[in-house]
């Protein structure tokens, strides 16, 4: 009878590899975006930055959204371009 023993590192590289597949298969059902608008804390999580960085991307016009009552949305295709690079710190109006 032969005895595995799990490390951290097993389990992490389990981890990973799961992650991937799942990544990989979401990708496949869903092949645009998700959806048109997405909340604040949509936006952060898929940049990497903090409240208050997105706070002063609003303010500025880096990156525009719509204030419905006390929530910002902001558009999907205003996300890519800035991912993109095309759109830098350049003013916009806000509707």
């Amino acid at each position: 009878m032969s005895v595995s023993i799990l490390t951290q590192d097993d389990l992490q590289k389990f981890k990973a590899e799961l992650f991937a597949e799942l990544k990989e298969l979401f990708s496949q059902s869903a092949p645009g975006p998700p959806k048109k608008w997405f909340k604040s804390y949509e936006v952060r999580e898929m940049l990497g930055i903090s409240r208050g960085t997105l706070q002063t991307m609003y303010n500025n016009g880096t990156l525009p959204g719509n204030r419905v009552g006390g929530l910002v949305f902001y558009d999907y295709d205003d996300i890519q371009k800035l991912m993109s690079g095309k759109r830098s710190l350049e003013k916009t109006k806000r509707a």
